[in-house]
């Protein structure tokens, strides 16, 4: 009885270049994660060890203790109810209105069409600081008697809701309306000689195939309107209606700043972002890598 043996495959040798290439993506990996694990290493230890000690130093004590005190000093699950109110409307809200923008003017021939597209995207090449005096102005003269708290536009979650839709709506506009132009028209030349009406193309037909690159937007709106200081800064003057960004300088003392307290404080704030980006990591990946192949 014979056999035969299968012949053994060779290892590629290994080029310098991919080792080079391997040991600088392992570098910037860690020099982008160090200053996220010093900020764990100093709110695992308390203030009084790191004051004796040094920053620099191997810890004697680690415990949770930090973040239970800067969860309670702060008044946290208060500011992030403020952020559900003002993150939650302002990311359906913009995605509603940029799909409409972007369904009209990939959808629809005109000769405004790219006019159209170019004003709702030049608003992004503006910077916040040029408008925020005027902005300001106009949110102190803008009465809303029972609408809001306050009476005004000004110190109100509407007027943070409001300033998220108009910066973010031209960015999305533009992502979107580039996704729905590569989808085939035939499928609403089809739909037209069936009878139907111009919201039933948006919303049934159109708006289902756009999921990914909806879910894509939705990821980033939520990141940048929930982790937004500058227009909570400027726009809100009461304290308690600050968003949790803000909660941070509750933890902050007139003479003395715990900095192991903060960055307990600052931990615990991040952590809404990262769960909504696990949550739609696939739609996000998916979305971001549209159009990337072909067939």
């Amino acid at each position: 009885m014979s056999g035969t043996t299968a012949p053994l495959k060779r290892r590629a040798p290994v080029r310098p270049a991919r080792v080079l290439l391997h040991v600088f993506l392992a570098g910037t990996a860690l020099a982008w994660l160090a200053p996220l694990l010093w900020a764990v290493f100093s709110a695992l230890r308390p203030y009084s060890e790191t004051s004796d000690k040094g920053y620099v130093s191997w810890p004697d004590t680690l415990s949770f203790d930090n973040f239970t005190n800067a969860f309670e000093q702060s008044d946290m699950l208060h500011y992030f109810g403020n952020t559900l109110v003002i993150a939650i409307p302002a990311v359906l809200l913009t995605l509603f209105l940029s799909s409409c923008v972007a369904f009209y003017v990939s959808r629809f021939d005109f000769r405004l069409n790219l006019a159209l597209l170019l004003v709702f995207t030049a608003g992004n090449l503006l910077p916040q600081q040029v408008v925020i005096t005027p902005l300001y102005r106009l949110y102190l003269l803008t009465d809303l008697p029972g609408i809001t708290a306050s009476g005004k536009l000004y110190d109100s979650a509407l007027g943070l809701v409001l300033i998220h839709v108009a910066f973010q709506s031209g960015f999305c506009a533009f992502v979107l309306s580039n996704y729905m132009r590569s989808l085939p028209h035939e499928l609403t030349e089809a739909a037209l000689v069936d009878g139907a009406s111009v919201w039933r193309l948006y919303w049934q037909i159109t708006l289902p195939l756009c999921k990914p690159a909806m879910a894509a937007l939705a990821t980033l709106l939520s990141i940048w309107i929930y982790n937004d200081f500058f227009w909570a800064l400027v726009l809100i003057s009461t304290g308690e209606n600050m968003p949790v960004t803000s909660a941070l300088n509750n933890l902050s003392g007139q003479y003395f700043t715990d900095p192991n307290l903060v960055a307990a404080g600052s931990l615990l704030t991040a952590i809404p972002t990262l769960a909504v980006y696990f949550a739609l990591q696939r739609q996000f990946v998916s979305g971001l890598t549209l159009g990337s192949s072909k067939g």
